[in-house]
């Protein structure tokens, strides 16, 4: 049944595309022929405005020219006279260039090179009068020219024949710009034939395509159809098999492999036995420690460190918690010898009743490690009064860590861990034989494995993000505007004013995300707000980012001081934070107005 389904599917795929490839090839076709023509002809059209305005134009200058050398013979006035033969001179210039234009082309003028036989033929009976005038005008000028004050008997019959000539050339001009203007509606009426005969043969190529190609392929697709339905409604009577179940439990399995490369490329993650040995480590724990392959001949605080002291600490570690679980800050040094900083979980886990293992997950905190040891160090170096305020912050911070630290584990451990269990005690209670029962198991396993993935993706956007690592600050908050706004059901928008998009130093980068969101989730939990606006701008020196929230606001002048250890330890960290990337924060709120945060960091 199935390769006769897949036969018939390749063989109608086939003679469907066959048929779509003639009629759109047909309509194209028609199409480009129907352009080309049309194109073709409009080309010709272009300069046929053109033409007939400088052939009208030519009327307009002969009429002025014999109007100036008319007033030649009552002028008397030296200056006037002389001012009258510029005038004849360049209006002769103009005219003789257009009539030149018109017969032989000219491209700064837009005139085709080419006349119609007809209008050929006017232009040489034309010519001799136009000669004529020309070199009538031209005598005037030259004897101006030589002397001003020569009398008006010396050109008078240069006068004659220019008001002589001058009629019939007119007359001749006009019949020449009423040939132009017939010739221009004669190719405005066969294009308007071409565009007809095109649509009717376009119309008619549709009604062939439509009777012999789809109409065709309609029948045979509604066959088809009939004939799947036909082999759907037998197949809802076939029992379920045990292949189909062996397909059910691949597919399941299928999703457990997608979760599991879902936790090796998103976390630090990595499976090692009770003494040590690595069973399993994730692509982003082997691309940080320049691992390739592991074994269980390696062991964790081998892969980890090349350090001896560091080594024994993870060694200790492990064997002390390896039946109840750890969570907190473990140093470990990369081949290269790079110091990194984890924050880690160890987590539990019996993928089987006679086997068990442990589960480690991690997130790297080496820079803000680094910062935090950089300030204890500035700290012991201050005044008493101030390291008296920056232990108490510094104690603070680290118990929010802990808490921090305490909820991922417990999220993982409560959350994916249970579920992890729970999946794996559901796959081995699958009966084969019970194919009922082991339909609804396996339509719970596909449940609980999104519940996982969820889980999963919970977990790894509550670390640092991946996008702020490998693209920037604002990919990062455009990522935890729409995840934040996707968990709580908040309206959060990101708007990149400016469209910046450069990449900062990689502290600073941490601290403005983590300053955000630090923002945002005070929005959220405590002002009780709907609609969250981030906002970013930059100019040439500072970089600004602005959090709006339409919640219930507060009075800032009852906030407690920093320096008493009291208050709200997420402003703290916020002013802890921009303080160290040199930058400023601007607090402005008023009761039943909501909250704007202001972050102002210079561009270096």
């Amino acid at each position: 049944m199935s390769q006769h389904s897949n036969s018939l599917d390749q063989r109608t795929f086939d003679k469907l595309r066959r048929l779509y490839i003639i009629a759109l090839s047909t309509i194209a076709i028609s199409v480009i022929i129907s352009q080309i023509l049309i194109r073709t002809h409009l080309r010709r059209q272009e300069s046929d405005s053109t033409v007939i305005n400088v052939a009208g134009r030519q009327r307009m200058l002969s009429q002025k020219l014999t109007k100036d050398i008319v007033s030649l013979s009552s002028e008397t006035n030296e200056a006037r006279k002389v001012l009258l033969k510029d005038r004849i001179k360049t209006t002769l210039n103009i005219w003789t260039i257009s009539h030149k234009a018109l017969q032989n082309g000219n491209d700064s003028l837009g005139l085709p090179k080419k006349n119609s036989k007809e209008v050929t033929e006017k232009f040489n009976l034309l010519n001799p009068f136009f000669d004529t005038i020309s070199a009538a005008s031209k005598s005037i000028i030259s004897k101006i020219e030589a002397s001003p004050k020569v009398d008006l008997q010396a050109y008078a019959a240069e006068i004659d024949k220019v008001k002589a000539n001058e009629s019939t050339f007119l007359t001749m001009m006009d019949a020449i710009v009423n040939q132009y203007d017939l010739e221009a509606d004669e190719k405005v009426d066969w294009l308007r034939k071409l565009e007809l005969w095109l649509t009717l043969l376009t119309l008619l190529i549709l009604l062939g395509e439509f009777l012999f190609i789809f109409w065709p392929a309609a029948k045979s697709v509604k066959a088809i159809l009939a004939e799947l339905l036909l082999a759907e409604k037998r197949a809802k009577k076939m029992a379920f098999d045990a292949d189909e179940l062996s397909a059910e439990k691949e597919k399941s399995m299928k999703e457990l492999r997608a979760l599991s490369r879902a936790m090796d490329d998103t976390l630090l993650f990595a499976r090692i036995l009770p003494n040590g040995n690595v069973v399993h480590m994730g692509n982003k724990f082997t691309r940080l420690f320049n691992f390739s392959k592991f074994s269980n001949s390696i062991l964790f605080w081998e892969a980890l460190s090349i350090d001896e002291g560091e080594r024994e600490i993870i060694e200790d570690l492990i064997n002390k918690h390896k039946k109840t679980g750890w969570q907190g800050e473990v140093k470990a040094t990369t081949k290269t010898g790079d110091a990194i900083w984890l924050e880690m979980a160890i987590i539990p886990y019996s993928p089987t009743e006679e086997k068990s293992e442990l589960l480690v997950i991690a997130s790297e905190i080496t820079v803000r490690k680094l910062a935090q040891l950089e300030v204890d160090r500035l700290t012991t170096k201050s005044f008493e009064e101030k390291m008296s305020q920056q232990k108490i912050i510094s104690s603070k911070i680290i118990e929010n860590q802990e808490k921090e630290q305490n909820r991922i584990a417990k999220d993982v451990h409560d959350g994916i861990g249970q579920m992890l269990t729970g999946l794996k005690y559901n796959l081995e209670s699958i009966d084969t034989k019970d194919i009922v029962k082991a339909r609804a198991k396996i339509e719970h396993l596909k449940e609980l494995t999104g519940n996982i993935i969820k889980g999963v993706r919970t977990a790894t956007f509550n670390l640092t993000p991946p996008e702020l690592t490998d693209h920037g600050i604002v990919p990062a908050i455009t990522k935890l505007a729409q995840e934040l706004g996707r968990l709580t059901g908040k309206e959060i928008v990101f708007f990149n004013k400016t469209d910046f998009n450069q990449r900062l130093d990689s502290l600073a980068e941490i601290n403005i995300y983590r300053i955000t969101q630090e923002a945002i989730n005070n929005a959220i939990k405590y002002a009780e707000s709907t609609h969250i606006l981030v906002s970013l701008s930059h100019s040439k020196d500072i970089l600004s980012i602005v959090i709006d929230d339409n919640g219930k606001g507060f009075d800032p002048t009852k906030v407690k001081h920093v320096k008493t250890g009291d208050g709200g330890m997420g402003l703290t960290f916020m002013q802890e934070r921009i303080k160290y990337i040199e930058g400023r924060m601007f607090l402005t709120s008023e009761e039943g107005k909501g909250t704007r945060v202001t972050l102002n960091i210079p561009l270096k």
